[in-house]
């Protein structure tokens, strides 16, 4: 099996930050395993469980799933029509090999702009759990961790950070 490289990784990120915004979110789940989490954890716990901590989100694929299908849907008020948004990734890093799965750390600042409503900045990091699929990279878990010490000022985040 072929090492997982930085280059690959930062591929496969710039990737998803594409489908991410441009709202390509049926495209997005296909980045996605059948037991992928995706998680937002609560800025004094950054490394919380989501099972003894109130994470702002913490979903699993069945839940993953769902949010998209609302969030594609023109019902979905706070998302239609859809937000404007612009991600920058750096600092992109490899902290951890095991076999077919890496985990990975980066950086982020993700630009929203909503009609109506001020832009805003969501600037944190990102840490994933990669795995090799039949031979692509798919996501296991994808975990953001936002460096807003005060959450109220971004609003709501009804959109896939």
């Amino acid at each position: 099996m072929a090492q997982i490289t930085r280059s690959e990784v930062e591929d496969f990120l710039y990737r998803e930050a594409a489908l991410l915004d441009e709202w390509r979110l049926e495209e997005w789940l296909g980045l996605l395993t059948d037991d992928a989490t995706y998680a937002v954890p609560p800025n004094d716990k950054p490394e919380g469980d989501a099972g003894t901590t109130l994470f702002i989100l913490s979903d699993d694929i069945v839940r993953i799933r769902e949010r998209i299908k609302r969030l594609m849907s023109p019902e979905c008020h706070a998302e239609y029509p859809h937000s404007r948004t612009r991600r920058l990734i750096t600092n992109v890093r490899i902290v951890e090999t095991n076999g077919d799965t890496v985990t990975i750390a980066a950086n982020f600042i993700c630009h929203r702009f909503r009609r109506y409503e001020r832009q805003r900045e969501y600037v944190g990091a990102y840490r994933y759990v990669l795995k090799r699929v039949g031979g692509e990279l798919r996501i296991k878990d994808r975990r953001v961790v936002l460096d807003a010490h005060e959450l109220g000022s971004l609003g709501s985040v009804s959109f896939i950070l």
